[in-house]
């Protein structure tokens, strides 16, 4: 039987320090491959285009091009939709990581996490789970979206009623499984109508449909 591929990681960072504790971490797991690391957001839009990393541990505040700058970039270019980016962040309730949840994130890391969080932070969003843990990331968007005046997404009116009802729940903090629990459906019903309103409403990952959620004013 043939073994899965590494999951090949990217690791940016401005500080050598964390860079080496991110890298040995990586290094020690034998499903995981270090993809290079860069110390500035230009450096990580060259790495993420060069390497086509599965997923990038990316610093949010770093000199010259920042990790919110570097991440819109790598968002915007389809040819790389397959990376995902993790923001790594010194505090939970920063503005900065509300931005990055809003142009694509798969989802934020706290700085002092446990390292098994952060593996299993990796391994989560490489196997296409985007949101990594729906109450912290709800609690930040909650906060930062409710100073904003709501702005109704152009194309919610192509969901059908029960694909809203399901953006209503993701916007809750529900994962699928409790999604299908509340909706008397099956875990693959709830899965593909989140991936129907993720599409119709352009939404990269699980994170931004939380954010159009509160923006829209369904939550």
């Amino acid at each position: 039987m043939t073994e899965p591929a590494p999951i090949r990681v990217a690791v940016v960072d401005d500080q050598a320090l964390v860079r080496m504790g991110l890298r040995g971490l990586i290094e020690s797991e034998d499903d995981l491959e270090l993809a290079g690391e860069a110390d500035t957001g230009g450096q990580a839009i060259d790495l993420v285009r060069q390497a086509r990393p599965d997923v990038v541990l990316m610093d949010i505040r770093m000199p010259h091009t920042d990790g919110l700058a570097a991440l819109q970039q790598i968002t915007a270019d389809p040819a790389l939709a397959a990376t995902r980016v993790i923001i790594l962040t010194t505090f939970e309730l920063d503005e900065y990581v509300f931005s990055a949840l809003q142009h694509g994130a798969a989802g934020f890391l706290i700085k002092d996490s446990e390292p098994a969080d952060l593996l299993r932070a990796i391994r989560l969003v490489a196997a296409g789970e985007s949101l990594l843990s729906p109450t912290v990331t709800t609690t930040v968007i909650k906060s930062f979206a409710g100073r904003s005046p709501t702005t109704v997404h152009p194309r919610l009116g192509e969901l059908t009623d029960r694909e809203r009802e399901v953006v209503v729940l993701v916007g809750e903090g529900l994962n699928n499984d409790e999604i299908a629990q509340r909706l008397w459906i099956s875990k693959a019903t709830a899965r593909t109508h989140v991936s129907r309103a993720m599409t119709k409403l352009g939404a990269r990952d699980r994170a931004q449909l939380v954010v159009i959620a509160y923006q829209s004013g369904l939550v």
